[in-house]
């Protein structure tokens, strides 16, 4: 019944294939079908990791019965909401129209026009503590599409109308010190006295607050760092003890019973901030869950790692980390959502890519740059429109989704990053052009806009630029667009940073607990920058003392590059000015700049000490 998913890219559209019900892939088709059919559309989105959206799946869409009355009465659409971000964004709007607890799996019942009217999230197969079953909800459906068409129509159109009459939010400037300052103090107000972390739920390591607590860290806000030690050490409850990578988010208050799923962008973020708290270990643990578990035979990565494993034939939730080493050698480990992301991948490249400068692992920035390759050949396209991405494959399989401003930023920042680490000009030019694409005038959006399926259909998607778990597009392109700007002058990528995070920075410093990124950014581009360029020659045993310094001043958001002569020519050529007449004077030079002016160079490591220092 679900051949129609059987070759879809999504891991999670492929295990909904062998379901009774009569899936359709998210698409026009599916649309034209319920109008054909004149019958409301069931949108069912989740991700292969959301352990219940396979309890939903298991219960009631692999019900005969009732699958056969969902065929008969509705369209049914499966959604990767990883693959179509946009989607997910939409239909999580106008499903606050109808229930405060947003989550996954969602499930939103829309015209064939695609205007939502009803929406929920996870229904059981049997009424449940004011739940109504799922079945029930169906009946339900089909009974206000045919006997109440009118009002149906009408919800649609108010929640459609509503949606798109959302006051817009007023740019603002960069926040002054106080005002980030103040943050940090509105961040402290959320924090558990008695066992960390935010909150007295559900405990996740919210990875971009604690950037942001980093980030102002490094600039000298002492509350900032205490915050953040704190929340840091919390957030390591959640670290496997056998294999290293972060689970998602512990289910109780005080750190124990984890939800069990790794995912590829919490452990990339989390491997930024051992990176920057100097923790080795901690990136050892992370980097060698990235290499050993998330790396795919391509040299790319997978999304993530799902929570749920088969221990002596039985499906169980978390048993499987519970063994020691030994013991899971002998069952075979959680499934791999193996779909490849162009943006996430990008979050791992430039972590690992800077956790292997900062510890001298040079192991960790060849893996990085793998990965690029990876992504690169199957994820990038030129044409006459110039450099476009695509947004996720399966083993070597493009998807058609839309790629996003995640997508562009995410991958172009690692970009930059990994070419600081190897001193190779040619992802540090790409990524260049990745951001460019994404700037039109005083516009600063993903090329080709947004699901050209939701456009069709007249439904606008405001980009949520919110972050939980993890950085919203337009802090991601925000930051690509910084790291750039400390390379180079040809364009004014600090104003392109600046105008990506404008719409997002009033309503930041009101909650910012929801938008960490967004204030790490705006605290660098805030803050007094320095670049640190130091060049050497490839035999020069000599320069180690000096490297060592460059190395110990290393952090994911400052910049540095250990480069050759060469090199150090070969970025100049490419319209890199920071690296413009930079040579290695008869052994090891380090140039430490500000807005591109620069200190005389030194090859005495204890005179690099004092100027980094000061």
């Amino acid at each position: 019944m679900g051949e129609r998913l059987a070759s879809a890219i999504s891991p999670y559209l492929r295990s909904h294939a062998d379901n009774p019900v009569d899936w359709w892939p998210w698409g026009d088709e599916a649309f034209a079908e319920a109008e054909r059919r004149d019958v409301p559309v069931l949108v069912s989105i989740g991700y292969a990791t959301c352990h219940w959206c396979h309890v939903m799946a298991r219960e009631s869409f692999s019900d005969p019965e009732l699958a056969a009355y969902l065929n008969e009465h509705l369209v049914a659409i499966k959604v990767d909401r990883e693959e179509h971000p946009d989607v997910d964004a939409a239909y999580l709007a106008a499903a606050s129209a109808f229930t405060p607890h947003l989550g996954w799996p969602l499930t939103v019942f829309v015209t064939p026009a695609g205007r939502a009217f009803y929406a929920g999230t996870y229904f059981p197969p049997r009424a449940v503590q004011g739940v109504p079953a799922f079945r029930q909800v169906l009946e339900a459906i089909v009974e206000a599409w045919t006997e109440r068409r009118a009002e149906v129509e009408a919800t649609g159109a108010a929640v459609l109308e509503a949606l798109a009459a959302r006051p817009e939010v007023a740019d603002a400037a960069l926040p002054s010190g106080e005002q980030l300052a103040a943050a940090v103090a509105e961040l402290a107000g959320f924090e558990d006295p008695q066992f960390g972390g935010f909150g007295v739920d559900a405990k996740f390591p919210n990875a971009p607050v604690l950037s942001f607590l980093a980030e102002r860290a490094l600039h000298g806000d002492e509350a900032a760092e205490a915050l953040g030690t704190r929340l840091y050490r919390a957030t390591t409850a959640l670290r496997d003890s056998v294999e290293g990578g972060y689970f998602r988010y512990a289910v109780r208050r005080d750190w124990t019973e984890p939800h069990y799923e790794r995912m590829l962008s919490d452990n990339a973020q989390l491997l930024d901030l051992a990176t920057a708290r100097a923790d080795e270990v901690g990136a050892a643990a992370v980097a060698g869950f990235l290499l050993e578990v998330l790396r795919l035979p391509s040299g790319a990565f997978a999304s993530a790692q799902d929570s749920e494993s088969l221990i002596d034939g039985v499906r169980n939730e978390g048993g499987y980390y519970a063994l020691d080493a030994e013991r899971r050698a002998q069952h075979p480990p959680p499934a791999l959502d193996a779909k490849v992301l162009a943006g996430l991948n990008g979050l791992a490249i430039g972590a690992l890519a800077d956790a292997g400068v900062r510890f001298a692992r040079p192991e960790w920035v060849e893996v990085a740059e793998q990965a690029a390759d990876a992504v690169v050949a199957l994820h990038v396209e030129r044409g006459s429109r110039g450099v476009r991405l695509r947004r996720a494959s399966l083993e070597g399989r493009v998807s058609d989704a839309a790629a996003s401003l995640e997508d562009y930023g995410g991958l172009a920042a690692g970009l930059v990053r990994l070419a600081l680490a190897t001193g190779d000009a040619e992802p540090a030019s790409l990524a260049r052009e990745l951001v460019d694409a994404c700037v039109e005038g005083d516009a600063v959006l993903a090329p080709g806009g947004g699901d050209p399926v939701l456009a069709a259909r007249g439904i606008a998607v405001d980009a949520d630029r919110t972050e939980g778990a993890t950085p919203s597009g337009a802090a991601l392109l925000a930051d690509a667009a910084a790291r750039l700007a400390a390379l180079t002058a040809a364009r004014d990528y600090r104003a392109v940073a600046e105008r990506a995070l404008a719409p997002s920075l009033a309503p930041a410093l009101e909650r910012p607990i929801a938008y960490g990124a967004t204030l790490a950014v705006a605290a660098r581009l805030a803050a007094p920058a320095a670049e640190l360029v130091v060049v050497h020659t490839d035999d020069d045993a000599a320069a180690e003392e000096l490297l060592a310094e460059a190395r110990a001043w290393a952090r994911p958001t400052r910049t540095l590059a250990i480069v050759t002569e060469a090199q150090a020519a070969a970025l100049a050529a490419a319209g890199f000015e920071l690296f413009a007449d930079r040579v290695a004077r008869g052994g090891a030079a380090a140039y430490l700049c500000e807005g591109f002016t620069c200190r005389l160079p030194t090859g005495d490591a204890a005179t690099l000490a004092a100027q980094l220092a000061g």
